[in-house]
């Protein structure tokens, strides 16, 4: 007889989202009930992949997720990971997976697979998909191909990076797509299959003593003239994030306000695309990329809005200063794709 093949060892951490929520009497809609071990005991399947254990995290709404629970996430999952476990799964609301699988890649320096999943229809629905979901994400997360990916988003099946992922549709199955490079691989006949494989993101070590400073994200808008930017320092804001036009635009009568807040904190410029990274020397026009870069303000690069506030945050938390903060937040960006 051959020798046996060890079963891996997943965890499952639940927070809550339409994936754990079902109706109650005194609410006329659903709301997150269902602890990690009901979701666990609603997929049988999942003794065949791996061996589970389920833990309840936080019960909320992804909305209210905040930094704090996800630093103390990253702390759990990396005792756990050198506890042993070869692979981890987190459930969650999908209205925050974007942001919140970046920040856990960010802070996180573990190999085993993290995988962050849930459901766009609860499970009071005629076909829900929170269990072909959390299937799915159970045989990535116990995957060896999957190790070394860094945090992985797994939906309808597909498996996509959490540096590049974004939910694209406020109801479709298929709304979590990745614009600039498309999905990692899939999940098949119960194989997975990685196709694509990207370079290690930088990381920054926060921890919970560690203050997340406020970062605002600001897009712009037709007609935008940045009176919103004058008041974001008496608000307590330590830096913002600019959602430009195409490749990093914004309106003329914006670069006055712009230019001067990066006096006074760090200022990102993203593109409100979604898709592409933020342009250098191309445009020359006031409010175009290489004039707003001249003023000291900070490319984000191929980060959207959404992930470079994420960075942004996180960077100004574990650093001295906005010196130390940019340098690291720039090595996050540049480690986004290798040239």
């Amino acid at each position: 007889m051959g020798a046996q093949v060890r079963r891996a060892q997943v965890l499952i951490v639940s927070l809550g989202g339409t994936i754990a929520s079902t109706s109650t009497p005194s609410v006329g809609g659903v709301v997150p009930q269902l602890s990690a071990l009901d979701l666990v005991a609603a997929v049988p399947a999942l003794d065949d992949v791996a061996n589970v254990d389920a833990v309840s995290f936080r019960q909320v709404p992804s909305g209210d997720l905040d930094f704090a629970d996800l630093i103390a996430l990253a702390q759990l999952i990396e005792t756990n990971v050198t506890s042993g476990v070869d692979g981890v799964v987190v459930t969650q609301g999908t209205d925050t997976i974007e942001e919140t699988s970046f920040a856990l890649d960010v802070l996180l320096d573990v190999a085993v697979p993290v995988v962050v999943t849930g459901a766009m229809r609860n499970p009071t629905l005629a076909s829900p998909d929170g269990p072909g979901n959390l299937l799915a994400a159970v045989r990535v997360a116990a995957a060896a191909t999957a190790r070394g990916l860094g945090c992985l988003v797994v939906m309808n099946d597909e498996v996509h990076a959490a540096r590049f992922v974004r939910k694209t549709h406020s109801s479709s199955l298929a709304t979590f797509q990745s614009p600039s490079a498309g999905p990692l691989g899939w999940v098949s006949e119960e194989r997975v299959r990685i196709v694509l494989r990207c370079a290690p993101l930088a990381g920054i070590p926060v921890t919970k003593s560690d203050v997340v400073a406020p970062v605002a994200l600001v897009t712009c808008a037709l007609g935008d003239d940045g009176r919103t930017l004058g008041g974001l320092l008496d608000l307590g804001y330590r830096g913002v994030v600019i959602d430009a036009f195409g490749g990093g635009h914004v309106p003329s009568a914006m670069v006055r306000a712009i230019e001067e807040l990066a006096s006074t904190m760090p200022v990102v410029l993203c593109s409100r695309t979604g898709g592409g990274e933020v342009l250098s020397h191309t445009y020359g026009f006031s409010g175009s990329e290489s004039d707003l870069l001249s003023r000291g303000v900070t490319s984000g690069g191929a980060l959207d809005g959404r992930k470079a506030r994420v960075a942004l945050c996180l960077a100004l938390a574990a650093s001295r200063g906005p010196r130390d903060a940019m340098a690291a937040f720039a090595r996050v960006r540049d480690s986004l794709s290798r040239d």
